[in-house]
Parts: structure tokens; sequence; C-alpha cells
């Protein structure tokens, strides 16, 4: 059977046995968007990315929906993904794939002229230590913050991501050397008003907005993610966060035809970007069911399917 789209998803949310509130979370959101994009006259159908059976020659177009154990199996990942762009094309295309799944993609966005906390990147094999990369943070990247966020370069759902102030370096050595050996890390200032304000996800389908939420982490935490504890609210942004937003997606290489974008006011009392999502985000279509038929109208409207 021939397909014009199909819904990726992760092998664990393609039939559980045990159905979680996070997991019928999952399946909603991804139900929603098969459902939108038959509403459209697609013939679609929903599939693990490492589907060990099925032809991707089958499909005119993936769309990345809940595919969230690929950082766990990077390697695996990107084996499959360089397999499949072979046979099928990406919504999001490939381009743009490729260069949002690492995390340097904020750099391209700072010379573009989008406003990030101030970061520093550490290669893979890098030598310094953490002590030592703070320092030069401090003296050659305008580090005015005592607390500090290291996380990987590639990465989802805060894996790796730690909380470090000054008092706390020398405990935190051991596992930075580790990490650094296994793959790139970045090191950005501690933003204190995500903690004091929270993190806006505002949804932009092909340059439009179309919804936004509100993320604010538990009492304590400094990690927006409801995997802990953070909390998800329906918010009404602004004209000014709006814009910024959309300056975001058009300062990618290309427009994306679905983004998230997760902005924050900075220790400055600016709006910063926290990350740009085009590859596999958690859109809430569930607070907003119509932006479903939004992003299956423009998919249907921008995409060659004949």
């Amino acid at each position: 059977m021939k397909f014009d789209v199909v819904v990726l998803t992760d092998h664990r949310y393609v039939a559980p046995e045990k159905k979680t509130p996070y997991i019928e979370n999952v399946l909603q959101e991804d139900r929603l968007v098969l459902e939108a994009l038959q509403s459209q006259g697609l013939k679609t159908v929903r599939k693990a990315w490492d589907h060990p059976d099925f032809d991707w020659s089958t499909t005119k177009y993936a769309l990345f929906r809940t595919t969230w154990d690929y950082f766990d199996r990077y390697a695996e990942f990107s084996n499959w993904l360089d397999r499949a762009s072979q046979q099928t094309k990406f919504i999001n295309p490939k381009k743009l794939i490729y260069w949002n799944i690492d995390k340097h993609y904020l750099k391209d966005l700072l010379i573009a002229g989008v406003n990030i906390p101030r970061t520093v990147f550490i290669e893979q094999g890098a030598t310094p230590t953490l002590a030592e990369t703070i320092k030069v943070s401090k003296s050659e990247h305008g580090f005015t913050s005592s607390g500090y966020i290291l996380k990987p370069c590639v990465s989802g759902a805060a894996r790796h991501t730690y909380k470090i102030d000054d008092s706390k370096v020398g405990d935190h050595e051991a596992i930075f050397k580790q990490l650094v050996s296994e793959e790139a890390m970045m090191l950005q200032e501690f933003q204190h008003h995500i903690v004091s304000e929270g993190e806006i996800s505002m949804m932009v389908f092909n340059g439009a907005f179309t919804h936004a939420v509100l993320k604010i982490a538990k009492p304590g935490d400094f990690r927006v993610q409801d995997d802990f504890g953070g909390t998800v609210h329906p918010y009404s942004p602004s004209a000014e966060q709006i814009e910024f937003a959309k300056s975001v997606v058009h300062a990618a290489p290309e427009l994306p035809v679905y983004a998230r974008v997760d902005i924050f006011k900075d220790n400055d009392g600016k709006w910063a970007l926290a990350e740009l999502e085009i590859f596999e985000p958690e859109l809430w279509f569930r607070l907003n069911p119509v932006a479903a038929n939004v992003l299956a109208k423009g998919i249907r409207e921008t995409i060659a399917f004949d």
C-alpha cells in the first residue's frame, strides 16, 4: 500500500500495554495529527521509525512527531535517518533536521541576529576542566552569573542536564570529563527568569503563529519539562513575543513547515531563544486541536504530493 504521509513515533508508543497519563498524551497528539492529515484527503499511517519491516519507499513523506527515543539511540537513529532519507522525503526537510538536531545551530542563529543566552560549546574530546571552562566563559564570553547549565548538544528531555553553582564546580568535574569524552557539550549561564517566570513555547507553522503554552518548573527545580514535574499552561503571548518567534523561524536555513520556538526573558531582561525545535517537538495540539488542522492544511498546500 502507498501512503502520502507516515507519522513517525517511538516504538514504545505504538501499542503500549500500560497507558500512563504521559503515554495518553502522546497517543492523543498523534491521533489529532493523523485525523487532521486524513481530513485533507491524505493517506496516512503511524509507524515507529525503527519498524523492522516497513518499506519507507512506500510513503511520499515521513512526518516526525513523537520519536522521543532518538537521543538515547543516536548512532542507530542516525544510520536509519540516512537510509530512510534515500527512500522518502521528510517533513521538515532533511536539511533542516540535520541542522536542528545538534544545538550548534544556535551559533548560526546568533550570527543571524537572534538573541540567545551566553553559551560556550565544548567539543567532544576537549581537555580543559570544568573549572577552566568556566574561567574562560567569564573572561572571554561575558558570563556574569555564578550559576551555569551544562547539557549535551544532542539531547532531549533534559538528558544529562546539570545546574552548577560556583561552589559546586569541583563536584561536577568527574561527570564533566566523562561527558565531554563521549559527546559535545554546551555551557550556558543559568537563567533566573526561567525559574521565576517560566519558559514560553510558541508554535509557528509555515511562518504563522498558532498557539502558545507557558512551561513552569516545579518548586525547587529548574527544569520545565513535565518529565520532572513541570506544568504546562495555555498562554496568550504579546505581539512582541510573537514577532520574536517569527523572526527566529525566518532566521533558519529555510522556513520550516512546523516549529516550536521556546523563549524566555534573559538575565539582561531581553527576550531570548532557549531552543528552536523543528525536528520532533511536542506541539501541544491537545490544548489547541484546531492547530493540528492548520498544520495539516499547510502540509497539503505547500508540499507536492503528485
